[in-house]
């Protein structure tokens, strides 16, 4: 047990500060809350963090994928391959479109995409790939960008967890059709809730700007079919400020990573490795144990040292998934995916650690012993 003076070290914590506050009151006493300058200026700014490429704001990292996937026409009949080794949102978005998820199993190391399981699953259905950067590490990009090049396929990124990561310094968001961020507050940065979609294509984006309220660019001049998925200025103003703290937030992250990596020397915990030319943001440190994950996290709980599972079930085995494949005779092959949601357990990584918060979780982990 943590000592009486000890708190718990939580295994996430959302920042809301002072000038976060203040910028939500400043919107709200504008009377200008909804689709105005707040989410223009967000979108501007966040650009910068995608090579330039167009941005648009939507009320969830959800809508944003489910908002792509529309505006570049994926739809009945068509495939995308994503992973299994995801959240539920991955897959559930290529359902809403009416299309069919085709899972995919992943690479080790980084827990994303493995390439060659992708090309392996493509069929003349395949419409598009999304890799997912799961925790905050980038996808394979170079060589899932060649794949889809060579069988003329979309690419749509699910970046909802990696905000500023980047391989070969090619920032994610920056490399396909367009790439998706989520602002749900645990991220690496929020705007209490939202998501941006971003893409090369001017085209695209304005597909996007009219999918997200209602069909239209003008009022009561509806172009298409379109929803309300419209992102609120006091979000966007949270956002922006979130958005100024994310560099020096990020390399934080990194450090603690670097810190734990270093630190925790248990045989059976296996820290998270780094792909040549990776970015890593470390929205999740997630490491493997070798052994009874279940009694591993409960002595964790019990020393006070947050933890948990993302993702204990892989999508291909939820019931809106698993079912209709049983029924249609299909089962996935996905070893690594599998040992991937039997052995992840994800610890304390954020930027509110202090360095006696660091020790406390390196001491605990190393406590875990040979014999789990």
């Amino acid at each position: 047990m943590p000592s009486s003076n000890e708190q718990p070290i939580p295994a996430a914590r959302p920042v809301i500060g002072e000038e976060e506050i203040e910028a939500a009151v400043r919107v709200l006493r504008s009377g200008r809350v909804v689709q105005g300058p707040e989410v223009a200026a967000f979108e501007e700014e966040f650009s910068a963090l995608v090579d330039g490429r167009h941005c648009v704001a939507v009320n969830s990292g959800t809508s944003a994928l489910h908002l792509l996937l529309m505006a570049i026409g994926v739809g009945p009949g068509d495939e995308v391959i994503v992973p299994s080794f995801s959240f539920a949102a991955s897959a559930n978005v290529v359902r809403l479109v009416g299309a069919d998820a085709v899972f995919v199993d992943i690479e080790p190391d980084s827990f994303c995409l493995d390439p060659a399981a992708v090309e392996a699953a493509i069929t003349p259905r395949t419409a598009a790939i999304m890799p997912v950067h799961l925790y905050g590490h980038p996808a394979a990009m170079d060589r899932i960008m060649a794949i889809a090049a060579k069988h003329g396929l979309a690419v749509v990124e699910d970046a909802c967890q990696a905000h500023g990561a980047a391989l070969n310094g090619t920032p994610v968001g920056a490399f396909g059709a367009g790439g998706t961020f989520s602002f749900y507050p645990t991220k690496n940065m929020h705007s209490l809730e939202g998501g941006m979609v971003t893409t090369a294509d001017a085209e695209t984006a304005r597909t996007l700007r009219l999918l997200r309220n209602q069909g239209m660019e003008q009022r009561y001049a509806n172009e298409i079919v379109g929803a309300n998925v419209r992102l609120t200025d006091v979000a966007a103003a949270v956002g922006r400020v979130q958005l100024a703290k994310l560099d020096g937030w990020t390399e934080q992250r990194i450090a603690n990573a670097a810190y734990l990596s270093e630190h925790i020397t248990a045989p059976n915990v296996v820290t998270p490795p780094l792909a040549p030319g990776a970015r890593h943001v470390y929205h999740q440190y997630t490491v493997r144990i070798r052994g009874d994950r279940d009694a591993a996290m409960a002595k964790l709980t019990e020393a006070g040292v947050g933890n948990a599972v993302y993702y204990p079930t892989p999508i291909h085995r939820l019931k809106p998934y698993w079912e209709p494949d049983q029924k249609a005779g299909r089962d996935w092959d996905l070893p690594e995916t599998e040992k991937a949601a039997a052995e992840v357990v994800s610890l304390p990584v954020h930027p509110s650690l202090g360095q006696g918060d660091l020790e406390r979780i390196a001491a605990a982990v190393n406590a875990l012993g040979e014999n789990l």
